[in-house]
């Protein structure tokens, strides 16, 4: 019985130890554009792989610029490919790990206390739309590929006294959802919010926003963010992307 004891009691030592092992934590860098879709991806992937997950998410550009200076993501989710790559030529992030995950999509938004919905670009020029809100074209895809629409459309210097710049898209919803601007132009992946109404802008107005991501090579754990690129483009993340607008080439 003594002996029994003894084993019962190193048996539950042990259990004690094990759980107070904290979970191994991956910190990714995430473009704002995948915030809605990301809330529901990392706690399955958490639950699945046991881990801990540190989600940042923000302008492309901006991350780009840190991970560079030594910020401590494992993996980099990009809103446009071009921060990717050149974080690859400079021996920065894994090339082996680059991985096309999405291709963005823009809308034209409207508050709905601003009274109208619009339906093209080109009422923009309303007098009654007196701000419209886009990410920051300098480190912004998305504000990037806002300004090259307007430019296609003809309508880049007569709406650029009414731009409001948000920091990053997410940012830029917000001045649509609280009335601050009329109108903006968004990601698809966020619009759907109570506040604002959208319809979609043609996708050959701009460049394709080509979403990619790579495991950074300083990263302690480069086998866990490989786990995390496998899981979004997986089966299961996937369909949560499809259902926030995120498409891969040729896919329904």
């Amino acid at each position: 019985m003594r002996r029994l004891v003894v084993l019962v009691a190193c048996l539950i030592g042990a259990g004690a130890a094990a759980a107070a092992q904290p979970l191994p934590v991956l910190t990714v860098f995430a473009a704002s554009d995948l915030a809605f879709a990301f809330n529901e991806i990392v706690p399955r992937f958490e639950r699945t792989f046991g881990v801990k997950v540190t989600l940042v998410l923000g302008s492309t550009g901006n991350f780009a610029r840190q991970i560079e200076q030594g910020a401590p993501a494992d993996v980099f989710f990009a809103a446009d490919e071009s921060f990717v790559d050149h974080l690859v030529a400079g021996g920065i992030l894994i090339g082996e790990t680059r991985s096309l995950y999405a291709q963005g999509r823009l809308v034209l938004a409207t508050a709905r206390t601003a009274g109208q919905k619009l339906t093209d670009l080109r009422q923009l020029l309303d007098a009654r739309i007196r701000r419209v809100a886009i990410a920051n074209p300098v480190h912004a895809p998305y504000g990037r590929a806002a300004r090259e629409a307007l430019i296609t459309n003809g309508l880049w210097d007569a709406v650029h006294p009414k731009l409001v710049y948000g920091e990053n898209i997410r940012q830029t919803l917000q001045y649509v959802q609280t009335g601050a601007v009329e109108a903006g132009i968004v990601a698809l992946s966020i619009a759907d919010v109570p506040e604002i109404e959208w319809v979609p802008i043609d996708p050959t107005l701009h460049r394709p926003l080509n979403q990619t991501v790579a495991v950074v090579r300083r990263s302690p754990r480069p086998e866990l963010g490989v786990s995390f690129i496998q899981f979004v483009n997986g089966p299961e993340g996937r369909a949560i992307m499809k259902r926030y607008g995120f498409r891969l080439p040729g896919e329904f």
